[in-house]
């Protein structure tokens, strides 16, 4: 990830190779089977609806997070509950979920755990208990979630795939590189920035044809991912298609995750910020041990 918001151990050493119930009763016809999770009439739904305006429409929204900021999942799932209830969601893409595994085949009353069945859910790596809501959210409205990222097993080819160098920009690639170096917090190896930096845009073009396969026209397909990915400059964007609308979100909390790119995102929702945690501190005791 190109900012330090602590992404999942098994994300960050590739190298080194990432809660609700379920509710009521049918509906009627033409409708989910069971509500939609929504904080229904809250202030901060109302909010969420309002500012999305400013964003749609768009064939993809990309929702860029902070992986340990509570209060971008629970916007995330605001996002969705807007959508669907308007009848506007296509899909819900996630990077927290490898590439292959959907719900599709769930009914919109299907429990929890078939949820995460279907989405093998790595719940240590990403705890249901916060994208849980977003994911139930569009399964009760009937819209598939998917998984999007790059496969595990995949990883170490494209660590050695040097046609991914070529996949961004000169500059771009530098920026991604550089972000690389930040978000380890310079504890890499430099012989390991190039390989890293491949995972990262293999990552992104998988997230994008994954996008690509679930269009339709006149609705959204919302990928949640952190922010890097949702980077217009850096990630996902730069594999998309030209004739797809794409609108990319930051959620940022407090003054983190700043960029110095003023076309990096189409729309920044501030957070409060976080208790400052040493983020390098925890990174370091797990990358020095494992490089010995």
């Amino acid at each position: 990830m190109l900012f330090i918001s602590r992404p999942p151990l098994s994300f960050r050493l590739a190298l080194l190779v990432t809660a609700f119930s379920a509710l009521m009763t049918a509906g009627c016809a033409g409708r989910p089977q069971l509500p939609i999770l929504e904080q229904t009439g809250s202030r901060a739904s109302v909010q969420t609806t309002t500012r999305l305006e400013a964003l749609l429409p768009a064939d993809v929204l990309l929702v860029g997070e902070q992986h340990d900021a509570a209060a971008h999942q629970e916007i995330e799932q605001q996002i969705v509950s807007s959508l669907a209830n308007q009848g506007l969601l296509a899909a819900v893409a996630l990077e927290m979920a490898e590439v292959g595994v959907s719900t599709a085949k769930l009914q919109p009353n299907a429990t929890e755990v078939q949820t995460r069945n279907a989405l093998k859910w790595d719940n240590k790596a990403w705890p249901w208990k916060a994208y849980g809501p977003a994911v139930m959210t569009a399964v009760r409205a009937g819209v598939p979630v998917l998984g999007a990222n790059l496969p595990r097993e995949q990883m170490p080819a494209s660590m050695s795939d040097a046609k991914l160098d070529g996949k961004l920009p000169g500059p771009a690639l530098k920026a991604q590189q550089q972000g690389i170096r930040i978000g380890h917090c310079n504890l890499l190896p430099e012989s390991q920035i190039t390989p890293m930096t491949r995972i990262q845009i293999a990552k992104d073009i998988t997230m994008a044809d994954t996008l690509h396969q679930l269009l339709l026209p006149g609705k959204t397909v919302v990928l949640l991912t952190g922010n890097g990915h949702a980077d217009r400059t850096l990630g996902v964007p730069q594999h998309l298609r030209a004739d797809v609308k794409a609108k990319s979100l930051q959620l940022r909390a407090g003054d983190g995750a700043t960029t110095d790119r003023p076309d990096a995102f189409d729309g920044v929702w501030p957070t409060p910020a976080l208790p400052d945690k040493d983020y390098c501190a925890g990174l370091k005791a797990e990358l020095l041990p494992a490089a010995k």
